[in-house]
């Protein structure tokens, strides 16, 4: 496979506080990479270095000449007034066809094509970026966190592409489920240094763990071993018999060294306690209409009962009206009619889908802590919660304008589980967590008899908590009682079965006469051999690029004039194969088309 990318000993300190420390790996040809590590470990600073966007203290990222990298950007670049179409054709100079093709992969059709962006939701817009990025044809996709704020929908649709794409590409998440389901190749940010393993996850962080207790067999072994020789040396050092086989130990015991092993990273500590364990319903809907305005409700004549204990699930596409519905069950926003009940002895917890972005940035961490606990928490319960979510004594005074996302993330939940509410609705709690804070988080609402109702992108997150859905979609909205796991199987096969055709009709040109079939048959063949002779001469071009390339990895720092040219050769010689293999490709298709789609 042909070398696209070479990251090599990138240093990235921001301060004092160092990042990055040496971070070296290399991306080929067709690998599906999930880059995993905690917050703060640089992830998204290796990509904007990447990208161009930051500077490295020091280090060197190799893009090589055939590799085109994509990516969506963070500044949105949208307007709103424009179509969906327009936009792609703009972003991308594809002609309004290949951006229809390429848009139907993700189920835009043309109302949603020729519908102002304005009018969209926000999954269906994250959709048309990620077209418009692919139209680019990118062979590099560098992913920073996806399926944040997607709908379930979008990312079936997200993780259906990346299995079938034939591209390379970088993807963070902290979506456990996500990573599993589409990466083949796992990337670890740890301490500044770069890890690669050639295998999913999962058995990633088992390989991680074997490593570590095989490591500490080991120095167990070795200091067995030390105490043995000391003894012999110290028994028999003033012995004159014994002074040479005394002195040979010593020297062997200085080579007996065990590895050292690095403390473990601390770990976010959650523990929601259990409340008063009573039965009954704790909340009922009767004819409930929400939304904004009357006159255009978001959902109507709802009526649904929810019963104390239960982990219930809020599911439906972006834009449908789950966070509008946790809104009004957390009474943050009025009902247009009807009611939402609570039992009158509960209280309620709300963790808002952008909190984070609305505390105040002059507040330090103990000060927030403090006032988001109950009068009946003390200072100890405030600096022991603080701790279990990873702030420590030189944590608690920092001005919260200094905290990154997912420090401000855990922030907000440490003030949650300081309270001593019965009910909690969350809405998106896991954006900007990382593996180990959200796994601490799922196990900890599982346990917990406290009535939960919940909005998360996180597929693992749910199928971990969740004991029953509630559906929201078109207006409508519906309690089922089944669990996370057949709700996510049956939309999969909803998608599977109303995908539409890759290209509209009207695109396709008309099928030949039977008269004409034979010598399009016969063309047909005839341009199949000639695009197979086309990549067999552009694999022979890779293997050769591939092989310059490794010569100068291993020598960074001689400078060889004749590999230099020979490598500049190469890369012409593959641009135009490129180019050759791209019209033949595409002459290839009209053929089959006007055939019959053979």
């Amino acid at each position: 496979m042909a070398l696209l990318l070479a990251v090599n000993d990138i240093q990235k300190s921001y301060g004092e506080r160092p990042i990055l420390m040496g971070a070296t790996f290399t991306v080929s040809e067709r690998q599906k990479i999930g880059v995993i590590g905690r917050n703060g470990a640089g992830k998204s600073t290796l990509f904007r270095i990447i990208l161009g966007q930051e500077e490295a203290d020091s280090g060197t990222v190799q893009l090589h000449n055939s590799a085109r990298l994509g990516h969506i950007a963070q500044h949105d670049d949208m307007d709103l007034s424009e179509t969906a179409l327009s936009y792609l054709i703009r972003t991308s100079k594809k002609e309004s066809w290949q951006a229809a093709k390429l848009a139907h992969k993700f189920e835009l059709n043309e109302t949603h094509l020729n519908s102002q962006l304005k009018n969209l939701s926000g999954g269906y817009r994250m959709r048309i970026k990620l077209v418009g990025m692919l139209l680019q044809d990118p062979n590099v996709l560098l992913l920073d966190e996806p399926t944040n704020f997607l709908d379930l929908s979008t990312i079936l649709l997200l993780g259906d592409f990346l299995k079938q794409y034939t591209g390379s590409f970088l993807l963070i998440s902290h979506d456990r489920a996500f990573l599993r389901d589409v990466c083949t190749e796992t990337l670890d940010i740890e301490r500044g240094r770069a890890y690669s393993y050639p295998g999913q996850i999962d058995a990633y962080l088992e390989y991680k763990k074997a490593q570590l207790e095989m490591q500490k067999k080991y120095n167990k072994k070795v200091e067995k071993e030390r105490a043995h020789v000391q003894e012999f040396i110290d028994r028999f050092r003033a012995k004159a018999s014994k002074a040479t086989q005394a002195q040979s130990k010593m020297k062997y015991l200085e080579k007996l060294k065990t590895i050292e092993i690095e403390a473990p990273l601390h770990t976010t500590r959650i523990h929601v306690p259990n409340c008063e364990n009573k039965k009954g319903i704790v909340l009922r809907t009767e004819e409930l209409s929400m939304g904004y305005t009357k006159e255009s409700p978001v959902a109507s004549d709802i009526t649904f009962e929810i019963h104390r204990g239960e982990h219930v699930a809020i599911v439906g596409d972006n834009g449908q009206g789950k966070t509008t519905l946790l809104r009004t069950l957390a009474k943050d926003l009025l009902p247009l009619s009807g009611t939402a009940t609570w039992h009158p002895t509960v209280s309620i917890g709300y963790y808002a889908q952008h909190m984070t972005d609305q505390l105040n940035p002059f507040d330090t961490v103990l000060g927030y802590l403090e006032r988001a606990g109950s009068i009946h928490r003390s200072t100890q319960d405030v600096l022991e919660i603080a701790g279990n979510f990873l702030f420590r004594a030189g944590d608690i005074e920092k001005p919260l304008s200094v905290l990154s996302g997912g420090e401000r993330a855990r922030l907000c939940l440490a003030g949650l589980m300081l309270g001593k509410d019965q009910v909690l609705l969350l809405d998106e709690p896991t954006n900007h967590l990382d593996f180990e804070t959200v796994e601490s988080l799922a196990q900890a609402l599982h346990e917990t008899n406290r009535t939960i109702l919940l909005i998360s992108h996180n597929r693992a997150f749910v199928e971990k908590i969740a004991t029953g859905i509630i559906e929201v979609n078109d207006g409508s909205v519906k309690r089922y009682h089944h669990s996370y796991e057949e709700y996510v199987y049956h939309l999969g096969d909803i998608i599977g079965r109303n995908r539409r055709p890759a290209i509209p009709e009207k695109t396709i040109p008309a099928l030949a006469s039977d008269d004409e079939r034979p010598r399009l048959k016969e063309e047909i063949k005839e341009q199949k051999k000639l695009l197979r002779d086309i990549e067999e001469e552009v694999a022979d071009l890779e293997k050769e690029q591939h092989s310059i390339h490794k010569w100068f990895l291993k020598h960074p720092g001689k400078y060889s004039i004749e590999k230099t040219k020979q490598l500049q050769i190469v890369e012409l010689l593959l641009k135009e194969k490129e180019s050759q293999w791209f019209g033949v490709q595409e002459k290839l298709g009209d053929l089959e088309a006007k055939y019959g789609r053979i």
